[in-house]
């Protein structure tokens, strides 16, 4: 049997606060068709879907065209930010969990997230982490959350099954995702769901400096 075990991640609302690039993307991009933006609430309640499908929920009444064109202009508005810079930032204490998590030899690391590969790729890259996740699910190539895809696609690259994983997210999304693959659910309550819509979740973290200890509780000192 394996050593080896895996911890994959949520982006946005988990590892980055992204939610005033997201807010202003997704304001440009309604305003781009002469639509009124959703308000605050709205927006952060599809973070985690995928675009196409957070834009059917945030405009339901819009017919496919539309929707599309909101969807195009998002990208672009959010590339544009980008190339002027914008970065959003890592919640504190992150990168140094991240290393900790890192240096056990057995400990891989994952991501999956309903950015584009584009869009994960940049922030990476911004944050000088392009090497920190053995695995990489990103919604250009899965149905959105919370369909189980992107985990069974990260636990088949690294040959682990679920039992040796686990999924960390703020959304409902998440949490349902990982419980629809059979993976063990830790919720964060710093991100963009409030707690009571993580219901799916194995256990919740207030701080990130948790996270170490609820793995070695879950998996057991040995590995």
């Amino acid at each position: 049997m394996s050593d080896l075990r895996l911890v994959i991640f949520d982006v946005d609302g988990t590892l980055v606060d992204s939610q005033a690039d997201i807010l202003r993307a997704m304001q440009e991009a309604f305003g781009a068709l002469d639509l009124p933006a959703p308000p605050r609430e709205a927006v952060l309640s599809i973070v985690g879907l995928s675009l196409p499908q957070a834009i059917a929920e945030l405009a339901p009444d819009q017919n496919p065209e539309t929707q599309a064109g909101i969807v195009t202009a998002y990208k672009d508005a959010y590339a544009s930010h980008r190339r002027m810079g914008a970065t959003s930032p890592l919640y504190p204490g992150i990168a140094e969990t991240l290393a900790a998590l890192n240096a056990r030899e057995t400990w891989l690391l994952g991501v999956a997230t309903g950015k584009s590969r584009r869009g994960l790729t940049a922030l990476l890259d911004a944050h000088g982490m392009r090497n920190t996740f053995v695995t990489e699910q990103v919604s250009d190539f899965h149905p959105s959350k919370p369909h189980p895809a992107m985990l069974h696609a990260a636990l088949s690259e690294t040959g682990l099954d679920p039992e040796h994983a686990v999924m960390v997210g703020d959304t409902s999304f998440d949490m349902e995702m990982a419980r629809a693959a059979g993976i063990f659910a830790i919720g964060v309550s710093w991100g963009y769901h409030p707690r009571e819509r993580l219901g799916a979740a194995d256990v919740i973290i207030d701080q990130v400096t948790q996270l170490p200890g609820v793995l070695e509780q879950y998996w057991g000192f040995s590995t």
